[in-house]
């Protein structure tokens, strides 16, 4: 078995990409506690993916010529998913609309995948080393290990009653204000 610590950032990216279609894919189809915990799960999969993405991906892109243009459209498009996934928190997965809303996001999240996957990391992965991909991609677990993964003790299951896992805005800022720390203090450009 391979060493994770051995996988480049563009494994590790796709891989989540295949976790957050998963995810997106069981808000859809269940209902209950299920259904809520996938959303909870979704959220802090998608903050932790977007964030390593902003800070360390995308910068690399950039210094390594790829396309500013697929840059900036990829950075608009996440920009766009984290307002409307923090609309759809609001929401509540009662909501009436929220299955409508969802679906429309769902079909927009993967559509980015997918354009990143073609156009951004091809061109990473011919721009890096090997090595380099390898410390990306310790980026993005930095970002893992900063994202909250469970209720507080003695607080409630649900997102809404546990503030660190909190509204999805908290969670992206959270998981930034650490990448920017990490990159700081690091020789990631």
């Amino acid at each position: 078995m391979a060493d994770p610590s051995d996988h480049d950032v563009i494994d590790l990216l796709v891989a989540q990409h295949g976790r957050i279609k998963a995810l997106l894919e069981q808000v859809l189809v269940t209902e209950g506690q299920v259904r809520q915990q996938a959303f909870d799960d979704l959220v802090r999969l998608l903050a932790v993916h977007e964030c390593a993405e902003a800070e360390v991906v995308h910068p690399a892109s950039r210094h390594h010529a790829v396309s500013g243009e697929i840059v900036n459209s990829r950075l608009h498009e996440e920009q766009e998913a984290k307002h409307a996934l923090a609309s759809l928190y609001d929401l509540g997965l009662d909501h009436p609309q929220f299955d409508s809303r969802f679906a429309a996001f769902a079909e927009r999240v993967v559509e980015h995948a997918e354009l990143e996957e073609k156009e951004e990391f091809g061109q990473l992965q011919l721009q890096t080393s090997h090595d380099e991909r390898v410390r990306l991609a310790t980026a993005v677990r930095i970002a893992e290990a900063f994202a909250p993964t469970r209720p507080h003790p003695g607080v409630g299951g649900s997102v809404a009653a546990n503030l660190p896992i909190g509204p999805p805005t908290a969670v992206f800022d959270r998981i930034h204000g650490a990448l920017r720390e990490w990159r700081s203090q690091s020789s990631i450009a």
